[in-house]
């Protein structure tokens, strides 16, 4: 796990990193049962997929990812440096 660093669980969404992929703009993966999807934080929030998950499960994954983009944008710096 340690290669994906978990930054938040909201209402079970885990809400991680890959800690390979600091090439790439600021993002956040996405992981709740069998679905997985990935956000674009930087420049503009943007779902970049999402499979596996409904479309009232994407709204959701839309708000939390809109509410803590600060918190992300913070971690990322951190882990990433």
């Amino acid at each position: 796990m340690n290669n994906m660093p978990t930054v938040i669980v909201i209402n079970g969404f885990r809400l991680y990193f890959y800690s390979n992929e600091n090439n790439e703009p600021i993002h956040i993966h996405i992981q709740k049962g069998d679905g997985n999807g990935k956000w674009w934080i930087d420049p503009g929030l943007e779902e970049a997929y999402a499979y596996g998950f409904s479309s009232k499960e994407r709204k959701q994954i839309e708000l939390i990812v809109k509410e803590n983009k600060d918190l992300i944008i913070e971690r990322w710096n951190e882990f990433f440096g």
